[in-house]
């Protein structure tokens, strides 16, 4: 598989990522999503990338986090190279999303996920999403200070613009080394913020690469021109999106959600996919 570096760290071209759980749609069990981890492992994926915030509702808070760290404790191979991304910023009422950037609140927040990962730094920690109440810089500033402290290794910011990522550099410093967008075939608004992560040697880590959980179905027929090269190719259309994912700069490391371990496994398999000039000019347009 092909690797893209996240700061001082090589990881996977491929990286999997934990889906938001919906109270609407069956989530898988616990030993069936520890496989999902584990197949991607063994498909040679190195970055997995949750959030405190992915769970059910309030009272489950941190779940997926704790699913993550015991699918890389039951882990038959060593799983010392993989880079574990976290969020916090987000928080829960009952089913509700809600927002608390403040310093405090990212502070508890980081030291909580420490000890639902099991780690004395967390390898990656991601500003979930701008809070209106809470001004950009003193988030920043708070990550900052985690950072100093030794808490989490590398920073990263996620939902955020150009100018947004322009402050973060500023405040954040070297310690900053990603931004996580949403991007897809269908949605291309952060066009700007990709490019500018490139001219800058960030990583851009593409959220919902397939358009979401209620679009990744229907993607062949969302999106035709994908769908027209995967049959030329004989491949599936997922495999075509995050092979065009990566040929957009060499800082990009889409993380494509799987609930299944036959969907991980041909996740990763689009880091070793070519696309033709022509192919990429079409699906490009």
């Amino acid at each position: 598989m092909q690797q893209r570096c996240i700061g001082d760290m090589t990881v996977s071209a491929i990286g999997l990522g934990a889906m938001p759980l919906s109270t609407k749609e069956p989530r898988p069990s616990d030993d069936d999503a520890v496989g999902v981890v584990h197949a991607a492992l063994d498909a040679g994926v190195t970055l997995i990338d949750t959030a405190d915030a992915y769970s059910r509702d309030e009272a489950e808070f941190g779940h997926n986090e704790s699913l993550v760290a015991a699918a890389l404790r039951s882990y038959g191979g060593d799983p010392s190279s993989v880079l574990v991304a976290t969020k916090g910023g987000h928080t829960r009422r009952g089913t509700d999303w809600e927002l608390n950037g403040s310093p405090a609140h990212l502070r508890r927040a980081c030291e909580a996920s420490l000890r639902r990962l099991g780690v004395d730094a967390i390898g990656l920690y991601q500003f979930h999403r701008p809070d209106p109440a809470t001004p950009w810089e003193d988030s920043m500033g708070a990550l900052r200070q985690l950072a100093d402290a030794g808490l989490v290794r590398m920073v990263g910011i996620s939902n955020a613009d150009v100018a947004q990522i322009d402050a973060a550099r500023a405040i954040v410093g070297e310690a900053l080394v990603s931004v996580q967008n949403q991007f897809s075939p269908g949605w291309r608004s952060s066009a700007d913020e990709l490019a500018h992560c490139a001219a800058h040697g960030l990583a851009f880590l593409p959220w919902s690469p397939f358009g979401g959980v209620g679009a990744a179905g229907s993607l062949d027929s969302t999106a035709p021109a994908f769908a027209e090269v995967a049959e030329e190719l004989g491949v599936s259309v997922y495999r075509v999106a995050l092979a065009w994912h990566l040929a957009q700069a060499d800082t990009v490391v889409p993380i494509p959600g799987a609930s299944r371990a036959a969907s991980i496994t041909d996740s990763a398999a689009a880091a070793d996919l070519e696309l033709s000039p022509e192919q990429l000019a079409r699906l490009n347009a």
